[in-house]
């Protein structure tokens, strides 16, 4: 899964790419993997978001071409707002989410996909380059950039064994709720006093 803007910090392409590169390599997961990637198209008017949304569009319709099978395609495309309870629904039943930023902010989608996830389970597959990655350690870091390293992190996530899974995820699960938004501007608030 990933929940992301439709933005060119978000790096929607080379996910893409290294779907079909994850799918080209382990055939054995035509017709049993799907990747539903929700996104909020923004600032069409700019042509360079223009350009992004082309592209993403092209690759989507291109690699479900080439794989599809039946009533199965590999990539759920959904291009539109989605309910706050559709979110987490999507965070609730996804094994994998990916957030491969190619340099962004914080990246609250992970930290939400990780709190959402009072199971214990599932595969946080995050980029170095978000702000994320400083606190999330036991996710799967990955290089963006790098599409092979990307379907071998595809690969890892579906084939980890449950125990690790769920040592991964509580370990994130315990840094997101300590870093709360309390600690957050005490820590603010604290630093503000040093200055003084």
């Amino acid at each position: 899964m990933g929940l992301d803007r439709i933005d060119y910090t978000k790096g929607i392409p080379d996910r893409l790419r290294a779907i079909d590169r994850f799918l080209e390599k382990y055939p054995q997961y035509v017709g049993r993997f799907v990747m539903v990637q929700a996104g909020v198209v923004s600032r069409v008017h700019v042509p360079a978001y223009r350009r992004l949304n082309e592209e993403v569009d092209g690759l989507v319709q291109d690699i479900n071409w080439k794989y599809q099978q039946d009533h199965w395609k590999p990539i759920v495309y959904l291009k539109e707002h989605l309910a706050p309870e559709v979110l987490l629904a999507l965070n609730r039943i996804a094994n994998i989410c990916m957030v491969t930023s190619l340099h962004d902010g914080m990246n609250l989608v992970a930290k939400e996909f990780v709190s959402s996830r009072f199971d214990e389970d599932g595969v946080l597959i995050l980029s170095p380059y978000t702000g994320a990655a400083r606190e999330l350690g036991t996710a799967l870091l990955v290089n963006p950039y790098a599409t092979d390293e990307m379907a071998e992190a595809i690969r890892t996530a579906l084939e980890m064994p449950a125990a690790e899974r769920k040592k991964r995820m509580r370990a994130m699960r315990m840094v997101v709720r300590e870093n709360n938004v309390y600690n957050w501007a005490a820590s603010i608030i604290s630093e503000m006093a040093k200055l003084a």
